[in-house]
């Protein structure tokens, strides 16, 4: 795992500059990455030192997320409507759930943020210019933890669970009729922009290889240090307690 600080000026073009008091995390990577299961393992430690902490999700806005599953039940998204309507439902949720939120000082945690937009789109064929620029002047987060591991890591954890889906195999950019050769053929032009997207913006890499107590000790640490300089001691026990109370 490796602590990237972000810096460049290109920061300057991609997000606004704010002073609204809260605190936004963002948590990036391939389905199967364990991002998802490390963002509910951190509300749930931070709601336990009683900081308020909003979660917004990808995909989650009420006025959109309807349309985009219909359309993608029907298979009737093309790759610029699919970056489209992402990026609308996006705006929205940034507009009511975490603008307002961090504005009252709330910490948010956000399971994927502009860059999984960016990614996909990217990977779709559209412009790195013309991504951005759905996404363009928004808060940037404090922290990022982007997981990092292999396609096939990715896939065999989506596959023993469940079927890969039509677009996150990426079938509607390949052609093709198998969901895992798609994927293993769409998935690494996702990685490969998220890895320039690190180059640019300086992401916290999380090795999701690694074992969910390593991931989450990391993560945690790097909580504390952003907000002190100071780390905690062991923590096992207190780990055993949150796995207990969080559906992973």
């Amino acid at each position: 795992m490796k602590r990237t600080s972000p810096s460049g000026p290109s920061d300057n073009l991609m997000f606004a500059k704010t002073t609204d008091p809260g605190l936004l995390i963002a948590f990036e990577g391939m389905d199967g990455s364990g991002k998802t299961t490390q963002r509910k393992l951190l509300k749930t430690w931070l709601e336990n030192m009683n900081e308020d902490v909003v979660t917004t999700k990808w995909n989650s806005s009420p006025l959109f997320k309807p349309l985009i599953k219909a359309r993608k039940a029907a298979r009737l998204l093309n790759p610029r409507d699919y970056s489209v309507l992402h990026a609308a439902d996006f705006r929205h949720r940034y507009e009511t759930v975490i603008q307002p939120s961090l504005e009252d000082g709330k910490i948010v945690l956000a399971d994927r943020y502009v860059f999984t937009g960016i990614a996909r789109d990217i990977a779709r064929g559209m412009t790195r210019e013309w991504s951005m620029g759905l996404y363009a002047r928004v808060r940037r987060p404090d922290l990022v933890f982007y997981f990092t591991g292999s396609v096939q890591t990715f896939a065999g954890r989506i596959g023993a669970s469940r079927e890969i889906k039509f677009y996150e195999s990426g079938r509607d950019v390949t052609g093709l009729d198998d969901a895992y050769e798609s994927y293993v053929r769409f998935a690494p032009k996702v990685l490969s922009e998220y890895e320039d997207l690190h180059q640019q913006f300086g992401f916290i890499l999380v090795d999701a290889e690694r074992s969910m107590y390593e991931q989450h000790r990391f993560i945690r640490e790097t909580y504390l240090e952003h907000l002190t300089g100071a780390s905690e001691p062991e923590f096992q026990p207190q780990l055993n307690a949150l796995l207990s109370q969080v559906d992973v």
